[in-house]
């Protein structure tokens, strides 16, 4: 854990989210600033900055990542199992909290390319 992480935070408890979804290896909760009827926030419960971070030897927390995003997709009534999922990598890349997330948004139409 990271003291620093606003998303090490969360999973500690410190701070309140409306969790959707939770394994030993991984939270989902509601993005406080939703740009899409569902926006759920999916990240491991050990801090790692971004996908750069992940190693050969991180194959369950990947998997841990993808099954909730999966689950998550094909259980929330409002996707009716049509969602898009996506990170970041770096500022530049739009990446605002250095803890490895992926973004799950759907409940409307999507456009692309998404900016």
């Amino acid at each position: 854990m990271d003291d620093s992480c606003l998303f090490c935070k969360i999973i500690q408890g410190t701070i309140p989210a409306d969790k959707v979804f939770e394994t030993d290896q991984v939270l989902a909760f509601k993005d406080i600033n939703p740009v899409a009827p569902v926006h759920v926030l999916i990240i491991p419960k050990r801090h790692l900055a971004s996908l750069n971070e992940l190693s050969e030897g991180d194959h369950e927390v990947a998997a841990g990542i993808f099954d909730a995003a999966r689950r998550l997709g094909a259980e929330l009534p409002e996707l009716g199992g049509e969602y898009r999922l996506l990170t970041s990598c770096g500022e530049s890349a739009g990446q605002v909290v250095p803890h490895l997330h992926f973004h799950l948004i759907g409940g409307r139409r999507l456009n692309w390319p998404p900016g």
